[in-house]
């Protein structure tokens, strides 16, 4: 085994404390003091007096040195990678028809994976083999953590593609089908387009120490836990033995929430005190209402909106539930209960589309069948259709979160992405970047092959597939895709949270090309999932960053795991609708598919009727269209604020944060922020302050272990009871506040 090291030069302390204090407070110093020459540098130095991370939750839990010994892109890999895949993509891809769909959590892959690789590493022949000029072992040796971290990254890559959405509800709701390799071409360039707009962001948001991506230190604990040797002297639990424990515990309790007593993943205290009053269920409903003093005692309910809380920081946790408490209990009773757009016609929560009196909506009836162009006399004779108060501020919090999210990176970042351009060399990295420098980097042409390809597959299908979308609006697609990624590249990297291109892309082509529902949400498909998958890309480069993995090893096993899944997918939708003509009709209730519900309420607001008509001069929301002004603006005074004061809490203030927190609500459940918020506070500041040898050392292991557990009952209650049809009735089981009755 070979460990690099990297020469050693000392920090001072007060050159620590300040880079301890910018990333606390989401600000990026690069992880260095650079001269004005760009050559100079000061390196930080942990406890034993080696190159080490300048960030201390970094220190905590990954590795400063690297075995480059390890294999692995192997033999091994690509015989559990590519079944693996296969099965992941059929089964997630089936799941998610259902009503409520069953999570395959990456955890429970890591500790499939982990006997299979290392059962193919005792009987696999210790043998080289030739093909051409090229020569490997079918062996290379014990199965690695390198191995067993991109058979992770190929199967992770395979959840339901977001074009699955297209396609279904243009057969479900708008009665048109898909040629099978129209379909196929459709979703395979919708995930990988962004692929190729990642290459020119590496250097800015995978290299930089303070780019920390703090959900891929949980993967990292976990991998290290696996293939650690640890000391058990000293009377302290070994990671792998306190994972296993709470794995155990976390599998038996779960059964609890997810089949005996479900009532305790959504506890509704004022639903269950005052049940008769309408009031009391509006503002305590977990999951119909605004979630005043309700609880979770389920960890897959309360990690089920924003992740884990123990891979969030801190002050990103206290921004995210200041936008939930302003957002879900300031505003929207407010608004409800002043009636504000007629709110109290409408359920106080839920993502339906109404008519003026309360009604369903009846969008069919204004498309013309043939080409789903909207028919005016039939829109004039229903009118715009209408959103329960939360829902439409929902859209305006979106368009302030988006320009928010410019201007605070413009203000906080904006030099140092400037002085990055200008550098062509990785003067001043931290060990983790220097370490990687002994392998060699993605090319740029791999990527632009990627981008242009995709690009080009792209404009066929959608000329020659039928979803109205020209090659120009494909382009501008993946030019808002190009924008965006950078800016909430950052923030995810810093915050674990970002925005999403849904709504500004809508919003964008409805403008545009306004009564094109489908070419609607190819547009936002586009554009929105090929900033995503650059985002997901890169945050899989930075966790091989960690890990010492090479990087192209890393690309090609993301590429390979999405198009598979893709292929996949596509696949196993075309069987579904042979085998089960109503699914995702209304009326099943086992296969209701909410998802595909949500996307097509989008395509009607966004495509069928057009912003102009919603939001716009013509429409009943236009005072929404001041929220972009609002978000622009919010982000400037705790800026300067934050300049004049830097000791005080305005440097925390993360506007883009507090407003993208709530992006999913609905369909999100209100009642999960509380709970979250709580565990957040417990480990990410009182564990973390006062007994921090215990957080560092098991805190990422107990989410870990707590998803593992979880995800392996969650398959037995499946496969023992929900697919069998056997169903626990009684009061414990009882729908979450049963008095309100709306559709999400």
């Amino acid at each position: 085994m070979r460990d690099i090291t990297l020469p050693q030069r000392d920090t001072s302390v007060e050159e620590y404390d300040l880079l301890d204090e910018k990333i606390v407070s989401g600000k990026d110093t690069g992880g260095y003091q650079s001269s004005s020459d760009g050559d100079d540098y000061t390196v930080f130095k942990n406890e034993n007096g080696e190159e080490d991370s300048p960030y201390e939750v970094v220190r905590m839990t990954v590795s400063n040195k690297d075995d480059t010994t390890l294999p692995t892109l192997t033999v091994r890999f690509w015989i559990m990678a590519v079944p693996i895949t296969i099965a992941l993509a059929f089964v997630k891809q089936l799941f998610w028809f259902r009503t409520v769909p069953v999570g395959i959590s990456g955890v429970i892959i890591q500790l499939i994976t982990l006997p299979i690789g290392k059962f193919l590493a005792r009987v696999l022949p210790d043998k080289d083999v030739g093909i051409g000029r090229f020569r490997f072992s079918l062996n290379p040796g014990p199965f690695s953590v390198k191995e067993h971290l991109l058979v992770n990254v190929c199967t992770s890559a395979s959840g339901v593609a977001y074009a699955i959405d297209i396609i279904v509800i243009k057969r479900v709701f708008y009665q048109q089908d898909t040629p099978l390799l129209g379909s196929i071409l459709l979703t395979l360039t919708t995930q990988c387009i962004g692929y190729g707009l990642a290459g020119v962001c590496y250097k800015y948001l995978v290299r930089p120490a303070a780019m920390i991506w703090p959900m891929c230190l949980i993967d990292v604990a976990v991998y290290r836990t696996f293939h650690s040797q640890e000391d058990q002297s000293g009377g302290r639990m070994t990671r792998w033995r306190f994972f296993t424990m709470v794995t155990a515990i976390s599998g038996i309790y779960y059964f609890i929430p997810g089949f005996l007593f479900r009532m305790v993943s959504t506890v509704s205290v004022l639903c269950l005190t005052m049940p008769n009053s309408k009031v009391a269920s509006q503002l305590g409903s977990f999951t119909k209402g605004l979630g005043l003093l309700s609880f979770s005692l389920d960890w897959n309910t309360l990690t089920s909106v924003l992740g884990s809380p123990m891979g969030t920081p801190f002050w990103a946790i206290a921004n995210i539930f200041a936008g939930f408490v302003l957002f879900v209990w300031v505003i929207t009773p407010y608004g409800y209960f002043n009636n504000i757009w007629d709110a109290q016609n409408y359920s106080i929560f839920g993502s339906a589309l109404y008519s003026q009196n309360g009604s369903s909506y009846p969008v069919l009836a204004l498309l013309d069948k043939k080409t789903l162009a909207l028919d005016e006399l039939q829109y004039a004779k229903y009118g715009p259709p209408r959103m329960s108060f939360m829902f439409a501020i929902g859209y305006g919090i979106g368009f302030a979160a988006l320009s928010s999210l410019l201007v605070h990176i413009a203000l906080h970042y904006g030099p140092d992405i400037m002085r990055r351009f200008r550098e062509s060399r990785a003067s001043g990295d931290d060990v983790h970047a220097r370490l990687m420098d002994h392998y060699p980097t993605v090319p740029q042409w791999w990527y632009l092959t990627i981008l242009g390809l995709s690009t080009a597959l792209s404009i066929f299908t959608c000329e020659y597939y039928g979803t109205d979308l020209p090659w120009w609006g494909l382009l501008l697609a993946v030019a808002m895709a190009a924008l965006f990624t950078l800016p909430i590249g950052i923030l995810t990297a810093v915050a674990s949270i970002g925005p999403g291109l849904n709504i500004i892309t809508e919003f964008v082509i409805g403008f545009i090309m306004p009564g094109k529902p489908i070419a609607n949400v190819t547009f936002k498909t586009y554009g929105y999932i090929g900033m995503t998958h650059a985002v997901s890309l890169l945050q899989d480069l930075k966790l091989g960053h960690y890990m010492k993995i090479p990087p192209r090893h890393m690309f090609i096993v993301q590429l390979v795991g999405t198009v598979i899944s893709a292929i996949v997918n596509v696949l196993v939708a075309s069987m579904m609708f042979q085998i089960m003509p109503d699914v995702c009709h209304d009326d099943n209730e086992e296969w209701y598919c909410r998802g595909a519900h949500v996307f097509f309420s989008a395509s009607v607001i966004w495509g069928v009727v057009g912003p102009n008509r919603m939001f716009g001069s013509e429409g009943y929301y236009s005072a929404l269209m001041w929220f972009f002004l609002i978000g622009a603006v919010l982000p400037i005074p705790f800026w300067l604020l934050a300049r004049r004061y830097p000791k005080s809490i305005a440097k925390y203030i993360n506007i883009p944060v507090v407003l993208a927190s709530v992006g999913g609500i609905p369909p999100d459940y209100t009642g999960t922020f509380p709970s979250w918020f709580a565990v957040g506070v417990l480990f990410q500041y009182y564990l973390l302050r006062y007994r921090p040898a215990w957080s560092a050392r098991y805190s990422y292991i107990l989410s870990a272990g707590l998803d593992a557990g979880i995800a392996i009952t969650s398959i037995v209650i499946f496969l023992a009871f929900t697919n069998t049809g056997v169903k626990l009735r009684w009061w414990g089981n009882t729908p979450d506040c049963p008095l309100l009755e709306n559709k999400l």
